[in-house]
């Protein structure tokens, strides 16, 4: 899938360009130049074509130059990207900033798409014209709050992207995902190593990724690698928040995700924000803490990892936790079991009849609170889809439903049914909705 990232200075509207292309308010939007720091991902989709976004925060040209963080994530930004848009701000001629930005953009040889925003009238169009003096051939107006120029923007952005044909692949693929240093390719590794039967290696359709598959139980498995470092080696390691691009392109065409921790490290806010993208994408999912080999009590420990793992990943309580160490591969055989485990419930399919009798018994052990003098009733469940699976309640009024009896439906359904490893989705709909 191809990748596009927004560029520009502080206040030319690349967030709200963001929004409308992902058709979400992901962005923080603020008349505050530089409020948008970190780089901000998403997906597009237009006329069945797909592809990443990644904001970036304004490119500030002051008294120290520029903002050497800010610039570092743009850098990273566009070497992730396969084209540019270079977003400015229509009602202004092009300044100082615009054309260091300009040089920044020049020297990366990547496709750039001159994105003149704030054009929302006649007038205004004729200020175009003007940055044709960034030396940039292909210019498109657009106004992101009048929602104006998008359909143009998205059929330059798209027109060279091929629908792909989906090839017949039964393998039961799964992706290493991680931040930098964790272990990843170690991991890898050592898995092949253990399974000793590598079918082959497969160039993969995302940058710093190699499909390879191999036998484990007489079934194929795809094992996608997202380790990989390009060019700007050192500053990738150091910055965890770096990882995520490739961890999105691997999750997309995972049916399982392995989150590496690392133990020597412990727990980090970013190992929850890859995991909760695994999750939101629907993958069965297996946390792995490597590098098991550094603590120096593993026995004493691994009761206050597996505490730690509990507070600090609530949303994925369901998720199956493995210890090992890749360098010393002691615990190696603890993953693969898991890995199918996730992959199968994933995909598990539970007779209506089974679910039905067990939401029956759960209401009448605990009876929906009322509010407003109404009560939910639930009068059917069933499953309406898998990977992952959702379960379909019709009820009286929806809007009866507190987060809370959610939960608790959830784990009445986890009690009595194994879904070790896979999320499952909960819907409620009215009786008499189609």
């Amino acid at each position: 899938m191809q990748t596009v990232c927004l560029i520009g200075k502080p206040n030319v509207g690349k967030s709200s360009i963001f929004n409308r292309l992902i058709k979400e308010k992901k962005a923080i939007i603020l008349d505050t130049p530089g409020i948008t720091r970190d780089r901000i991902y998403g997906t597009c989709t237009y006329q069945d074509k797909k592809f990443h976004v990644i904001d970036t925060g304004g490119i500030i040209l002051g008294e120290d130059n520029f903002d050497k963080d800010i610039i570092m994530q743009a850098e990273l930004a566009i070497d992730e990207a396969d084209k540019i848009l270079f977003v400015v701000d229509g009602i202004n001629d092009a300044d100082a900033a615009d054309y260091h930005v300009r040089d920044l953009l020049k020297k990366s040889h990547k496709e750039v798409i001159v994105v003149v925003n704030k054009i929302d009238n006649d007038k205004r169009m004729n200020n175009i014209y003007n940055f044709y003096e960034l030396g940039f051939a292909k210019i498109i107006p657009v106004s992101a709050e009048h929602n104006i120029g998008f359909d143009n923007l998205l059929k330059e952005i798209t027109k060279d992207i091929k629908l792909e044909e989906i090839k017949e692949d039964n393998s039961i693929k799964f992706c290493v995902i991680g931040r930098p240093n964790v272990g990843k390719s170690s991991l890898i590794n050592a898995l092949l190593n253990e399974s000793r039967v590598i079918v082959s290696d497969i160039a993969g359709t995302t940058r710093d990724a190699i499909d390879t598959k191999f036998m484990y139980n007489h079934e194929e498995y795809t094992v996608i690698d997202t380790a990989g470092m390009r060019k700007k080696g050192k500053i990738y390691e150091t910055v965890e928040k770096y990882s995520l691009l490739r961890s999105l392109k691997a999750i997309e065409r995972s049916d399982v995700c392995v989150l590496v921790v690392d133990a020597s490290t412990g727990i980090i806010e970013h190992d929850k924000h890859i995991l909760s993208y695994a999750i939101d994408a629907g993958c069965g999912v297996v946390i792995c803490v490597n590098k098991w080999d550094m603590v120096k009590n593993p026995n004493q420990d691994i009761k206050t990892w597996l505490s730690d793992i509990e507070d600090e990943f609530k949303f994925a309580s369901y998720a199956k936790v493995v210890f090992v160490s890749a360098l010393t591969k002691k615990r190696m055989a603890s993953l693969m079991p898991e890995v199918k485990k996730a992959y199968t419930n994933n995909r598990l399919e539970i007779p209506t009849n089974v679910l039905n009798n067990i939401i029956n018994e759960a209401t009448s052990m605990h009876v929906a609170p009322s509010y407003k003098g109404k009560r939910l009733k639930i009068y059917f469940v069933s499953q309406t889809e898998s990977c992952p699976p959702k379960i379909t309640f019709q009820v009286n009024d929806k809007s009866l439903v507190h987060f809370s009896y959610a939960r608790y439906l959830e784990n009445q359904i986890r009690d009595n049914i194994d879904l070790t490893g896979t999320p499952i989705v909960l819907q409620f709909k009215n009786k008499n909705d189609e």
